[in-house]
């Protein structure tokens, strides 16, 4: 199973629609999920046209056992939830916008889970994301960063596709990921959009 990560599309902040070179990028997967930062449901409508979506959507709040207290983009659209958890092809895969691990005080980017392990090896990502989502995952994908990062730790996949129109809070051309579900195990791939230019 294929599946096109996408995140942080900041419509219409960042322009009317996702870039078209997603369509490209996406073109062979068999189901989208988006990490939030959507803002308006034609993002989820757009990328629909190319493959059946889920969304994990942004909220007010920065504590998931409180999600159901606040405000969340999207809401009343049954393809976005606070939180995604989907069993794909044999895997547990979770979805969140904003990924909070216990004992981490800033964001998740590039290397932060192994700065965190280099000083505390003990420590156990897969205890913190169980109690984040609620159950233990094979894949963990996420946004909010707008840092493009895949990165495996004490078994599982960390999957963040960066934005597409907005990477590193930069407005240019950015990114997605795909995510490959085979009997051989979970890779991912980050995709710059770039590549797609005519």
């Amino acid at each position: 199973m294929r599946i096109g990560i996408i995140s942080d599309t900041h419509v219409p902040t960042t322009m009317e629609y996702p870039p078209s070179q997603i369509l490209k990028a996406f073109d062979s997967v068999d189901m989208i999920l988006h990490a939030g930062n959507i803002h308006v449901p034609r993002v989820l409508d757009w990328l629909e046209q190319i493959a059946p979506v889920k969304a994990a959507g942004s909220t007010d709040s920065d504590h998931p056992e409180r999600y159901q207290n606040f405000s969340m983009e999207c809401a009343e659209d049954p393809r976005v939830a606070p939180l995604q958890i989907l069993e794909l092809a044999g895997y547990r895969v979770g979805v969140a916008n904003n990924l909070l691990l216990h004992g981490m005080n800033d964001e998740i980017r590039p290397g932060g889970i192994a700065r965190h392990l280099e000083v505390r090896p003990t420590l156990s990502f897969r205890s913190m994301v169980q109690d984040f989502f609620g159950v233990s995952l094979d894949v963990v994908v996420f946004g909010r960063t707008t840092f493009s990062m895949v990165e495996e730790h004490q078994g599982m996949l960390f999957v963040n596709p960066g934005s597409p129109a907005l990477p590193r809070n930069l407005r240019k051309l950015g990114s997605v990921a795909l995510l490959d579900l085979t009997a051989g195990g979970a890779t991912a791939n980050i995709i710059e959009l770039k590549d797609f230019d005519s």
